[in-house]
């Protein structure tokens, strides 16, 4: 493994609510963010920092995605949590984040709406389905 670790939902929101510095990442395109959801951190006093892996609409992968994370103003050392749709594209973004020198950069299991159930819906697993704060439009 080249980043930090996989955590649960719960496990990532729990660090995030424990360490002031702790930030969470969500790596989705915008169209996500803005028709599926995002999570919410603002009972805790934080915002979600929201950066493309893939652009959307081509998903061509972000040449600047290192760049656009650190001009954010991480706080050196910070834990990253990457979330994404399912886990796949935040591993993509820990690994790269790791390899920057940013973290320890962790990837959040199940993304944010996990996999499919058996009729195609995502509703078994991921932040939202684990009755962690989030919102929508």
């Amino acid at each position: 493994m080249t980043y930090a670790g996989d955590v649960t939902p719960q496990d990532a929101y729990a660090a995030l609510v424990a360490d002031e510095d702790a930030v969470l990442v969500d790596v989705r395109t915008t169209a996500e963010w803005s028709y599926v959801g995002l999570p919410d951190l603002s009972g805790v006093g934080k915002r979600v920092v929201c950066v493309e892996w893939q652009r959307f609409p081509d998903g061509a992968v972000n040449g600047d995605f290192v760049d656009q994370l650190q001009d954010v103003g991480l706080p050196d050392g910070a834990p990253i949590y990457f979330l994404c749709r399912s886990g796949v594209r935040s591993v993509a973004a820990a690994e790269a984040a790791t390899a920057a020198g940013l973290g320890p950069a962790y990837n959040v299991l199940d993304g944010f709406e996990g996999p499919h159930d058996d009729q195609g819906h995502r509703s078994v697993a991921g932040w939202k389905n684990s009755d962690l704060p989030w919102r929508q439009g």
